[in-house]
């Protein structure tokens, strides 16, 4: 975990990365917030599609990040639009797991933060050093690049763990990440290793932005505040252009020299490199341990939390469940409870269909998406295989509603064959 300046090729470059200050931390929730906001907006409000919007974002992020490959000091406007991109990147990468490929948010979180770890230890033991102080090589900054997008693609898979799969919402989320922020702050006041807090307080500031995002995004009768994904985005990425100019002319966030003591700084103290160096590595193991240690006590209550609830109300968003509807259904996926919230959405979507009114369908399909994804948490937890079933069933008729071509006969199909699911 040193902090220590050493080159690792012949070729050494001025500092290609801010200072942390203040501006740091604010561009950086306001970036994450974006690439949760803009990859809703391009992909439901747009209709890119999960596949389209990936393919655009990737794209234009391969060519940003080339251009600062290629630069030779640290600029803001560039660095920050990398930042961006990554962030609305990373977030697909994860959506495309859980959405195309079904990959549980819980084996995406463990997979990413494994590949993390991966990084880093290879990152240290290449240069030595894990502080973003000394990104003054070519090799250094691929290696800085490479974590930044899985803390990105770790950020997005816990966040979502959390909302949906833990049914914590946007709320809670976002309190239970500025907690956690605040302790490790502390810390690093107290002592605790500057390059240790840095990246853990950068791997929660995605959750903190993508819960703060859908929080303002989303409609009061889905947890959110109503402002819409559109208005949101463009407001954020406001904020960040008028704080990237008054960086760049500013230049408050520019290393020129020796870095300030502070978060990922020089320690300071005495204490050699190596006894440094040590130091960091011991701190890392206790802190994480602890970490890992808590939040999956806490991933276990609340999970057992909500197996026994015994909360069946429909969503919001379904409107009344149909006359005459049991209070737990019937059928393979019984099991699960009140499902009557969902079939009445689904049925709504076919009467639209049968209309001849796509818009209106796809429009109300969102419904459907929304609901599921705040039950998430109470239905895995009675039943993982049969929410699984069901998971696979939906993904299908959002794929089949939402399809650049819509064919109205795999739609029906998509819709019919999942009302025979639902029971």
């Amino acid at each position: 975990m040193s902090s220590q300046h050493a080159a690792a090729s012949p070729r050494t470059l001025l500092n290609k990365v801010p200072e942390v200050t203040v501006w740091f931390w604010l561009i950086k929730v306001l970036c994450t917030t974006v690439g949760e906001t803009a990859a809703d907006f391009l992909n439901v409000d747009l209709g890119f599609g999960l596949g389209g919007t990936s393919v655009v974002t990737g794209l234009l992020l391969a060519v940003i990040l080339a251009l600062q490959m290629r630069a030779e000091a640290y600029v803001p406007g560039l660095y920050w639009a990398t930042v961006t991109l990554v962030s609305v990147f990373g977030t697909l990468v994860t959506d495309n797991l859980t959405d195309n490929l079904g990959v549980p948010l819980q084996l995406s979180s463990v997979v990413f933060g494994v590949a993390l770890a991966v990084v880093f230890v290879a990152w240290y033991r290449s240069e030595g050093t894990l502080s973003i102080h000394s990104i003054v090589t070519r090799r250094r900054e691929s290696f800085y690049w490479l974590a930044i997008f899985v803390t990105f693609a770790l950020g997005t898979a816990t966040g979502d763990l959390m909302g949906q799969a833990l049914s914590l919402g946007y709320g809670v989320s976002a309190l239970i990440v500025i907690a956690v922020v605040v302790v490790v702050a502390i810390g690093w006041r107290l002592g605790l290793h500057p390059v240790l807090a840095f990246w853990i307080i950068y791997v929660l500031t995605r959750p903190l932005g993508a819960s703060l995002g859908d929080l303002l995004a989303q409609p009061p009768d889905q947890g959110g505040l109503g402002v819409g994904t559109t208005v949101t985005s463009i407001v954020f990425l406001v904020a960040i252009v008028g704080t990237v100019v008054y960086l760049q002319l500013s230049r408050a966030d520019v290393i020129d020299g020796p870095s300030r003591a502070g978060l990922d700084g020089a320690p300071a103290s005495s204490t050699t490199g190596e006894e440094s160096s040590r130091h960091g590595l011991l701190q890392t193991t206790v802190v994480v341990v602890v970490m890992l240690a808590l939040a999956a006590a806490g991933y276990a209550a609340r999970s057992n939390a909500l197996a026994g609830s015994g909360s069946d109300a429909p969503s919001a968003v379904a409107g009344p469940a149909p006359a005459g509807t049991g209070a737990h259904g019937a059928g393979p996926n019984a099991s699960l409870g009140d499902l009557s919230s969902f079939r009445t959405i689904t049925q709504d979507d076919l009467a639209l269909l049968q209309r001849g009114d796509q818009a209106g369908a796809t429009a109300r399909v969102t419904d459907l998406e929304t609901a599921w994804d705040q039950a998430q948490g109470r239905l895995q937890a009675r039943d993982d295989a049969a929410w699984t079933r069901l998971d696979g069933k939906i993904d299908t008729v959002l794929k089949a509603l939402r399809a650049n071509n819509p064919d109205p006969r795999a739609e029906t199909a998509a819709l019919n064959d999942l009302l025979a699911a639902l029971g």
